[in-house]
């Protein structure tokens, strides 16, 4: 005898009528139900480039939970004691109790080593994520209309998250970190005029005053990481609200998004990815040690560490500020050390001015103001790409420049010709770098144009009655053409006449033409996309094509040719 059995509905199970009472109550009061039914209804693409920012949300979350475990034992003050831990080789030495917390932690805490690494690691994870996911919005075009504002909310958590790397990098006082102190205190100070004030105003004092601990302590627990909370609110937020972008194929408009719902697919996937984020970060952490203090001993202002580096968010600043000419200037009595101000406050604040203001110069230039939710491959917008690829290239070069006697030392090279090539490097290798990327961009444009037009080469060689040999063409997959021709077709803008026809100056003559300059350098030489017609012509000519074509796929079908060159399948 067969038992059949049914699904018992969750409302009618006994856990159902248990939770009935609770939940509807806090629905009668909160709205629950209806709010939620949109979000979990919501529907996301998937594309393993969406997770860039998932892995800096989740590094995110890492650092939360081991921060707040790293505060129980820390103790933020630069009050002098006399070591008594476990770690013989620094005992009796005298040192800040900042910095002896910090070995009690690694060496006395059960676990507290384990918890410094994967703190450690995971804001390397989170600044490198952050910057990885920024280059995919950037490259893909994701910042355009409506996503500005969502833009600029993103540049405002990569500055907060280097401000917050530097502050918790700082909070052990080691002879490193204290080194890396040292040099902001330098930046500080090349600001002209108010430099000294502005130290004085942050170290509270004369450098290194007792302060600045107790003061980076504060930001980096409590203020920075409180902004940054709602940052990324906001950011999540206006993602669900403007709705994912996605990237172009059959049956994605600018109208939909093609993907799977939040419940219970998403959710389901998403929350096993940031156990695997945290697994890896977790396993990183045990085998690869990172920064470790003891081997630095405690911070003293008339020391330096040999051969001492910054972590690698901030090494270009370094290196900008190694390859930086001694210019200083006096007036009037007062210094101004251009060598510092302009490689590293000046530097600094025009990365995050240019990337700010980005989306809005494109936009200028273009004239596109329609919504984009449609993401462009990079191909096809040859100099946002260059521009992308130049600004990499210079921050590559100052990263080498950042350890330049590093390299010197490891390499037996000769420092000062490092330093002349990085400042060479740093000015010609970006112009190289987007030439280059934009010939690039082009030559695949028009590559897909002519597989569109033309179809994909199959390998297979034919023979003519007059003994010529030729290669078969076969037509693209419907889904491949689809993606290969989305893209939107460009014009220039042509600057307008100087003068109207009664011989007056146009008014507005001179923006005009340096909108017209700007539209030239934009979308000059852009291979152009091919139209309706030109595309239905070639369809027509490989349904009417008087040889033996290969049907769509038909490559991965291939099974070789007869002694007459016709196809098996044939």
């Amino acid at each position: 005898m067969t038992q059949i059995t049914t699904d018992t509905p969750l409302e009618e199970s006994a856990f159902g009528k248990k939770a009935a009472g609770p939940v509807g109550w806090l629905d009668s009061r909160l709205g629950l139900a209806k709010a939620g039914k949109g979000l979990v209804r919501k529907v996301f693409p998937d594309h393993w480039s969406f997770f860039l920012g998932e892995i800096a949300l989740y590094s995110f979350i890492v650092l939360l939970l081991t921060g707040v475990f790293l505060t129980f034992w820390y103790v933020p003050s630069m009050e002098e004691v006399t070591y008594t831990g476990s770690y013989a080789p620094l005992r009796g030495l005298e040192m800040s109790k900042a910095y002896a917390s910090t070995l009690d932690i690694s060496f006395d805490i059960r676990g507290g080593l384990l918890m410094r690494q994967i703190h450690h690691w995971a804001a390397m994870l989170f600044i490198a994520s952050m910057i990885a996911h920024m280059l995919r919005v950037f490259f893909t075009g994701a910042y355009r209309k409506p996503r500005e504002v969502n833009w600029l909310i993103g540049v405002g958590l990569f500055s907060l998250a280097l401000i917050e790397g530097f502050a918790g990098y700082s909070l052990p006082d080691d002879l490193l970190s204290g080194t890396g102190l040292r040099f902001v205190d330098g930046l500080i100070r090349s600001i002209p005029i108010i430099g000294s004030y502005a130290e004085f105003f942050v170290f509270g004092g004369e450098y290194p005053g007792e302060l600045i601990i107790p003061r980076l302590y504060m930001a980096h627990i409590l203020l920075v990481p409180a902004i940054l909370l709602g940052l990324i609110t906001a950011h999540l937020l206006l993602l669900v609200y403007h709705k994912h972008t996605q990237w172009p194929g059959p049956g994605r408009t600018e109208n939909n998004v093609v993907g799977y719902p939040v419940l219970p697919v998403y959710a389901a996937k998403a929350g096993g990815f940031f156990f695997v984020v945290f697994g890896f970060i977790v396993l990183v952490s045990a085998t690869l040690q990172l920064n470790p203090v003891w081997s630095y001993g405690p911070y003293n202002p008339s020391e330096v560490t040999a051969g001492s580096q910054p972590d690698w968010y901030m090494g270009w600043v370094e290196g900008a500020v190694r390859i930086m000419p001694n210019w200083e200037t006096t007036i009037l009595g007062w210094t101004f050390s251009w060598n510092v101000f302009i490689p590293a406050v000046v530097l600094l604040t025009a990365l995050f001015g240019l990337l700010a203001a980005y989306p809005f110069v494109e936009r200028w230039v273009t004239k596109d103001d329609r919504e984009h939710h449609l993401l462009q491959r990079p191909r096809n917008a040859p100099v946002r790409t260059g521009l992308g690829v130049a600004g990499m290239t210079a921050y590559g070069v100052l990263w080498i420049a950042g350890g330049n006697d590093v390299i010197a030392t490891q390499f037996h090279m000769d420092i000062y010709t490092i330093t002349w090539l990085c400042r060479i490097g740093f000015f010609v290798a970006p112009v190289i770098a987007f030439v280059v990327t934009k010939r690039i961009c082009i030559s695949l444009q028009r590559q897909d144009t002519e597989t569109l037009l033309h179809g994909y080469e199959t390998g297979v060689l034919e023979r003519s009655p007059d003994g010529g040999y030729s290669e078969r063409h076969a037509p693209l997959p419907a889904n491949v053409a689809y993606t290969v021709s989305a893209r939107d077709e460009v014009r220039v803008i042509e600057a307008p006449e100087d003068t109207d026809e009664h011989g007056v100056r146009a008014p507005g003559g001179l923006k005009a033409r340096l909108h017209a300059r700007a539209s030239r350098f934009y979308h000059e030489d852009v291979a152009e996309k091919p139209t309706r017609h030109e595309v239905e012509e070639a369809a027509h000519h490989h349904a009417d094509h008087d040889g033996h074509a290969l049907e769509p796929g038909a490559r991965d079908e291939f099974q070789g040719i007869s002694e007459t060159g016709v196809p098996h399948q044939h």
